[in-house]
């Protein structure tokens, strides 16, 4: 049995039996604010919130804070750390407190780290271990009184109760009403911003629907994380009535530049470790079908071995391990269901993605047919004995890059990426490459390729509206939406950025503060009002 398989029954378990007991319980005493998703934009809304004298819930359906920041992405995206303020830059600055101080790690590397990486007199540390950094999360919420609920989702079928337009409370699965006043839905999914009926979309827009050129079917842009030399699609070579190998899609991608409904690729960020006394060996998986790798041990036999190149060192002889190359850890073709599923059938994706991903890291450290370089190389790595400690190793996070996208009165294109736009109502910035993983892989003319792979980047950070958070009022004129945001999917692919969703949320917090003192809809929050919070936050508005 799987440990992540194990972990994920034993909760739903215990959400069965809290759920017998909160049958017709009474809604609960309201809150200014309630924060659902407990990512690290989620943490960064409730703690700003609540350190602005409001009453905060932070409701997270899994049992841990900080999302893919104390999931495995322990080596932060950034793009330009000198547009990253506020809390997201406190957040940073608190892990390098911890480093300063940590006697596990070595003495040499805490001596250049003191000497060479320091801003405003204070050390910071952008390269962390996820069970310091969801550590880090907790205590900002218990220093503020934000009031954390783990383990409760949002009931997709109830969902939330409305007065006209307005969100009056939410229904978890729990049977408990949580009643609020402002609502930020901070999560990767978007479940509360669908609920409460605002507009999104799934998938890749045409690149006619906003003007762009890098949305939509990219075959040309196929150039990176791709095959490098042909390999043979069928299950039997040269004979195509034999079937397809396993991960390759039947029919064609479709025309650059139309629209569809698939999502880029999900993995897991694996949090790895060569100290033998702390590694545990790639687990093999209870489903594992030694056939689903046929196409990278082809890969492999023409010459070609790229699959663990992302492997980027982090505290304490760990690493963030990531996708790499054109067969890797990115179980592409297998996200489309999720933005939209319900709890159970994304239960069976992230299963899925599990196995699949812990399938490929046991065949290239055992499979006879794995050169015997390669498999002593990834065998040297395993999963970390005190990381992910309830998950026997493994992460608790899928890495959802990208889900729902609200529709709002701006939505952010290509073109404020790329600076042809810009706004002027700034709550944050975005300095990241337009990046999009694999999409979809296909056979034409007898090889594989991969679709998607679109990373354009060479501008400078841009800002992003206020108006892109926020619904059109006459949807929603009480939530935030600072991780789904209105963006295009090329567009969002340069924004979702973990320090960009702290700032994002930080932002929505303090808007909500303004909003709630004033009540009016967060919609005519008054802009210059909310600019001065924000640089007394010591928010970035404006690029350097």
């Amino acid at each position: 049995m799987l440990f992540v398989e194990f972990a994920r029954r034993i909760g739903l378990l215990l959400l069965f039996v809290t759920s017998l007991s909160a049958v017709g319980r009474a809604a609960e005493p309201g809150f200014d604010v309630v924060v659902y998703g407990g990512t690290a934009g989620g943490v960064a809304a409730a703690v700003t919130a609540a350190r602005a004298g409001r009453t905060v819930i932070l409701i997270e359906p899994s049992a841990h804070l900080g999302g893919m920041s104390s999931g495995g992405l322990g080596a932060t995206d950034i793009g330009n750390k000198s547009v990253i303020g506020g809390f997201a830059r406190d957040f940073y600055r608190r892990l390098g407190r911890h480093y300063a101080q940590d006697t596990a790690w070595s003495f040499q590397k805490r001596a250049d780290y003191k000497s060479g990486r320091q801003q405003g007199g204070e050390a910071e540390m952008w390269t962390f271990e996820p069970h310091v950094a969801e550590r880090l999360f907790h205590e900002s919420c218990q220093e503020s009184g934000v009031t954390v609920l783990l383990n409760e989702r949002l009931d997709l079928v109830r969902g939330v109760a409305k007065s006209t337009a307005r969100l009056r409370s939410l229904w978890l699965e729990s049977g408990r009403e949580i009643v609020g006043r402002v609502f930020i839905d901070a999560s990767y999914e978007g479940d509360l911003m669908a609920k409460a009926g605002v507009a999104y979309h799934v998938g890749r827009e045409p690149n006619a629907t906003y003007g762009e050129s890098l949305n939509g079917v990219q075959t040309a842009q196929a150039t990176k994380h791709q095959f490098k030399v042909p390999i043979d699609p069928f299950r039997e070579p040269g004979n195509p009535t034999s079937g397809l190998l396993f991960g390759i899609h039947a029919g064609t991608p479709g025309r650059d530049g139309t629209g569809d409904r698939r999502v880029q690729a999900y993995n897991f960020r694996m949090c790895l470790t060569d100290a033998p006394e702390n590694r545990i060996p790639f687990p093999k998986p209870h489903n594992y079908r030694r056939e689903n790798y046929e196409l990278l041990r082809r890969y492999i036999e023409a010459g070609v071995w790229d699959a663990f190149c992302s492997n980027i060192p982090m505290p304490n002889r760990k690493s963030d391990c990531n996708n790499c190359g054109a067969f890797s850890t990115d179980f592409i073709g297998e996200s489309y269901d999720y933005p939209e599923a319900n709890h159970a059938r994304r239960a069976q994706i992230v299963t899925a993605h599990a196995e699949y991903q812990q399938g490929l890291m046991y065949f290239l450290a055992n499979d006879e047919q794995v050169p015997a370089k390669i498999r002593t190389e990834v065998s040297a790595w395993g999963l970390c004995r005190d990381e992910f400690t309830d998950h026997g190793g493994w992460s608790h996070q899928i890495y959802v890059r990208e889900a729902r996208r609200m529709i709002s009165d701006v939505v952010m294109t290509q073109h404020h990426c790329q600076g042809r736009e810009t706004v002027p109502d700034s709550v944050g910035m975005a300095a990241y490459t337009m990046d999009s993983h694999n999409v979809q892989r296909y056979a034409q003319g007898g090889r594989v390729f991969n679709e998607g792979d679109v990373q354009v980047g060479g501008f400078p950070p841009y800002p992003i509206s206020y108006r892109a958070i926020v619904p059109r009022e006459a949807e929603c004129p009480n939530l935030f939406v600072p991780v789904c945001l209105g963006a295009s999917h090329i567009a969002y692919g340069s924004i979702r950025m973990e320090p960009v969703f702290m700032v994002l949320g930080e932002s929505a917090a303090l808007a909500a503060d303004l909003a709630l003192r004033d009540d009016i809809p967060v919609q005519q929050v008054p802009y210059a009002r909310l600019r001065d919070r924000l640089l007394e936050a010591r928010q970035v508005l404006q690029g350097p």
